[in-house]
């Protein structure tokens, strides 16, 4: 039920999907876009879109947790403990406006986008 949720997401907006792989990619660059927003907006002291934009990449963590499948082995659970622990940093982020957290999120998922890259080879 929720493993299609991001796929319908996409599909509705007309985001051409090329493979599983490429959804991956697009949802840990969409989590780096929504935490760069975030990141302005607390240094514009726009709370609105603080709040708006952290809760973007909190959604997308969640749809990359949901989709995990824990019967593959320990990378399933360590993923899910690192994916929990990154919305930990951006609701902490936000409570305290600390940019140093939201930073510390988006390095995660930069190495993740450049390793899932690395093994998928999607270009």
């Amino acid at each position: 039920m929720y493993t299609n949720t991001a796929h319908n997401i996409y599909a509705q907006n007309n985001i051409s999907i090329e493979s599983p792989a490429k959804l991956i990619e697009m949802l840990y660059e969409g989590v780096l876009r929504f935490n760069a927003q975030a990141k302005k907006a607390i240094k514009d002291g726009d709370v609105e879109k603080r709040v708006y934009w952290m809760n973007r990449s909190i959604s997308v963590i969640t749809e990359l947790i949901s989709t995990l499948d824990m019967d593959q082995g320990d990378i399933s659970h360590y993923l899910s403990g690192l994916y929990n622990y990154q919305i930990q940093l951006i609701s902490d982020a936000g409570h305290q406006q600390n940019i140093a957290k939201l930073d510390e999120c988006s390095n995660v998922f930069k190495v993740l986008l450049e390793a899932w890259r690395e093994t998928t080879n999607v270009a």
